[in-house]
């Protein structure tokens, strides 16, 4: 798991539009990562969209969110139209990234087999460095949005 401080990991992922978005593209930038465990669930449906009602905030702090999932960018494009999500939708599969950042739940909800990203939250700052971070173990559980507002208030 990344840590404060440290420098955010690049990655390529495709989105939702099926383009590939790399972190670097965003250097300079505020970037709020956003890993949920899976598109069509009601705890990613509510963060995401706790997340899409406060985009106006979160762009007044000059901040960029990207959703991360191990959904395929099909199963994501399809969420982000139901949910009306302005905001990229990133494919992270195989885990690789989720993995490297927050850490993976294995065999998630007692299926075999199933794996997810653990719920998290990481604030990459302009110079590229992770300045913010929080994980779940507990994928019920949903970060503190006004910490994160107010996180990006202070960089």
């Amino acid at each position: 798991m990344l840590l404060k401080g440290e420098k955010a990991i690049d990655f390529s992922l495709f989105g939702s539009d099926l383009k590939e978005y790399k972190l670097n593209e965003y250097l300079g930038k505020k970037v709020v990562l956003v890993f949920y465990p899976g598109a069509f669930t009601s705890v990613c449906q509510k963060e995401l969209c706790t997340f899409r009602d406060s985009l106006a905030n979160f762009e007044s702090l000059n901040a960029t969110i990207l959703g991360i999932s191990m959904d395929s960018p099909f199963a994501n494009k399809a969420f982000k139209e139901q949910n009306s999500l302005s905001f990229q939708l990133l494919s992270d599969i195989g885990g690789e990234v989720s993995g490297k950042y927050g850490g993976v739940h294995q065999d998630f909800a007692g299926v075999r087999g199933l794996t997810v990203s653990k719920r998290a939250v990481f604030i990459v700052n302009k110079d590229g460095k992770i300045s913010y971070t929080w994980v779940s173990d507990d994928p019920r559980v949903e970060p503190d949005y006004t910490e994160i507002s107010n996180h990006l208030k202070k960089i």
